[in-house]
């Protein structure tokens, strides 16, 4: 889509000097014709867009009640570049944490893991953060027994209002702090939390561009500071949600299905059948799983007081909390694109319209099921999905894009697209942000601890990583049609992976000998504040 300003430069047509005008005699009535032809197919375009536009714009607001003002539907602050989301901890010799040289507080970095039991797969999914040095994960609702109506007993609204509790009661989180929520029993960490946070960083600060390009800038007075007006961003992002390639369980015409952006990833990167497939292998990501997500606490613990207003008031739990969350993304989307249609002129309509019509932006289908826009509800709250997989890979229909790829081996590397029928024909290389991170065979290392002698134990016959090890030699789970290499996995599909694939991960075999190094390294986490570590919190209400 051209942006408004490209139509602003047309001048005046230029007059030509009367000795010049014979020239263009002989041509007059072929010009003429031309000029005719072309104000008629102008003016047709005009006529089937008026309507078109009549048609879309009533059907994108039929169900609707559009107030004439929504209570705060604009972004809170601009995410500035130069302010770091998260700023990296500087830490002394003592352990101490100091500012950083921007001079804001450190911020801190919390795990929490919705568990109500213990089982195999929870422990592989504590056993990662483990190993790549997560901060010590706190478990949501564990020990606790669920005995609700409907087909889950109440666990799925259990886990919503198990994580809003503890986000709102927990003394030790600040609002700015960064929260990662995951599922706890289909996960697997694959990279360090570092390559983690500066990929998020990237995610939201890329996101905010493309907001800014498509809703603009507002104007509004600057807080506590009288009639001083700043202009900032429409809408901005802070928070990121797993993608999957099929909108479930909610239904086609829902907000979270209906009305959602395209994906970021190129329009053919399954070739010619991309976002043609029913069943949904060959589609882009772009709908929202509730399984990982990842942002500020303040901002993630507004997400889930809303899905927490949705099944207490609204009886939107029945079905499951992949069903509440992906509501709220969706009716983020209805607010942020009918606030855009009834607050733009013409020549915006028209640019939609021509894109729809072009095919270069998704036509906005807003039948949705009897939703009205209720003055004084809040419906924006800066989400966004992580499209490329750069920090979750769902493996539901995209199984088949992951191989385990060794990056030293270039000629494998090289030739990839013969073996694999999508494979990017891009030149597979490790991202410098895993190169620069810490190597795997010295993640865990520090002075003697006495109390970790009685936790390790002796270590004969235990293979250990070889202490050159560095993430070249390491086979490291790879989208290879995006191409990407994910911090974790999320194995929300075929179930059977988190045995068969659990083998392949790059600790194996020696998480054994990993884990007790872990153990016996210092206890002061880099991003936590709490420290400890090889065992898990709880939230303290079980």
């Amino acid at each position: 889509m051209p942006p408004y300003g490209a139509f602003d430069g047309i001048s005046e047509p230029r007059i030509l000097p009367p000795d010049t005008v014979f020239l263009r005699l002989p041509r007059a009535r072929r010009y003429r014709h031309l000029l005719i032809a072309s104000l008629l197919s102008f003016l047709l375009l005009a006529v089937v867009w008026r309507r078109s536009n009549k048609a879309i714009h009533q059907k994108s607001l039929s169900g609707y009640r559009t107030p004439s003002s929504f209570s705060s539907p604009y972004a809170s602050e601009l995410a500035s570049s130069e302010k770091p989301l998260l700023a990296p901890p500087y830490t002394t010799a003592t352990g101490t944490k100091v500012p950083d040289h921007h001079g804001w507080t450190n911020t801190s970095f919390h795990l929490l893991v919705p568990a109500s039991e213990s089982n195999p797969n929870l422990c592989k999914t504590l056993l990662s953060s483990f190993l790549l040095d997560y901060p010590p994960p706190t478990l949501i609702n564990y020990g606790k027994t669920f005995e609700g109506n409907g087909w889950d007993k109440g666990t799925h609204t259990g886990k919503i209002r198990g994580v809003y509790d503890y986000l709102r009661d927990a003394k030790q989180f600040k609002d700015d702090d960064l929260v990662l929520v995951i599922d706890g029993y289909d996960i697997w960490f694959q990279l360090p939390p570092e390559v983690m946070i500066k990929r998020y960083r990237s995610i939201v600060r890329t996101a905010n561009e493309r907001l800014r390009r498509q809703y603009g800038m507002i104007s509004r007075k600057k807080p506590w500071e009288g009639d001083q007006v700043e202009r900032v961003q429409m809408y901005t992002q802070k928070v990121v949600y797993g993608a999957d390639k099929l909108c479930w369980p909610n239904p086609a015409e829902d907000p979270a299905c209906a009305a959602l952006p395209l994906s970021t990833l190129p329009t053919d990167v399954y070739g010619p059948q991309t976002d043609k497939d029913r069943e949904g292998f060959l589609n882009r990501p772009r709908y929202l799983n509730s399984g990982t997500v990842i942002g500020p606490v303040a901002d993630i613990r507004a997400i889930y007081e809303r899905a927490l207003q949705k099944v207490d008031e609204e009886d939107r739990g029945t079905i499951g909390d992949q069903f509440v969350f992906a509501e709220i993304l969706g009716e983020q989307e209805v607010q942020r694109q009918v606030t855009r249609s009834t607050s733009q002129g013409a020549g915006g309509r028209w640019l939609d319209w021509l894109s729809n019509a072009l095919g270069t932006s998704p036509p906005f289908n807003g039948t949705m099921n009897n939703m009205t826009v209720v003055p004084g509800q809040r419906y924006e709250f800066g989400l966004g999905l992580d499209y490329e997989s750069q920090l979750f890979q769902t493996m539901t229909h995209s199984a088949s894009d992951v191989e385990f790829l060794f990056y030293n081996d270039t000629g494998h590397l090289n030739n990839l697209h013969e073996t694999h029928h999508y494979a990017s024909t891009r030149l597979l290389r490790l991202p410098s942000d895993i190169r620069h991170a810490s190597p795997p065979a010295g993640r865990t290392h520090g002075p003697d601890d006495p109390d970790a002698a009685a936790l390790t134990g002796p270590t004969p016959n235990v293979p250990a990583l070889p202490g050159n090890t560095t993430w070249l030699t390491l086979p490291l789970a790879t989208n290879v049609v995006v191409p990407s290499i994910p911090t974790l996995l999320h194995f929300n599909g075929d179930k059977s992976m988190l045995d068969s694939w659990w083998p392949k991960l790059w600790f194996q075999p020696f998480s054994r000998s990993l884990l007790r190094a872990y153990l016996a390294s210092p206890t002061a986490s880099a991003w936590d504040t709490r420290g400890g570590r090889g065992g898990v919190w709880t939230d303290g209400k079980t």
